[in-house]
């Protein structure tokens, strides 16, 4: 079957075979894309982790505070608990 050979007769790839989508390149193709994706997605997880950090030292902070102004709280009331219970 000489016509179903490629125009260039040299014993080449049919035009068929040359035109062929087979599974080696949409595989290769779904690489890249997930590739692509598990790169955006450690870049968005980098960018998330740091304003988590921040927010954490913020919430420190502000614990750290709240803990102070309790604790100084308790003490004032401790001091004018005393003050009026001397008095008698």
């Amino acid at each position: 079957m000489e016509g179903n050979k490629s125009s260039g007769g040299g014993g080449g790839a049919s035009w068929a075979d040359q035109w062929d989508y087979n599974d080696t390149v949409t595989v290769s193709s779904r690489e890249k894309e997930e590739k692509k994706s598990s790169t955006r997605s450690a870049k968005y997880k980098h960018k998330v982790g740091q304003g988590l950090e921040k927010t954490k030292a913020v919430a420190s902070t502000g614990v750290n505070k709240v803990k102070q102004g309790t604790s100084l709280g308790i003490q004032w009331i401790k001091n004018k608990y005393h003050k009026t219970t001397q008095k008698q």
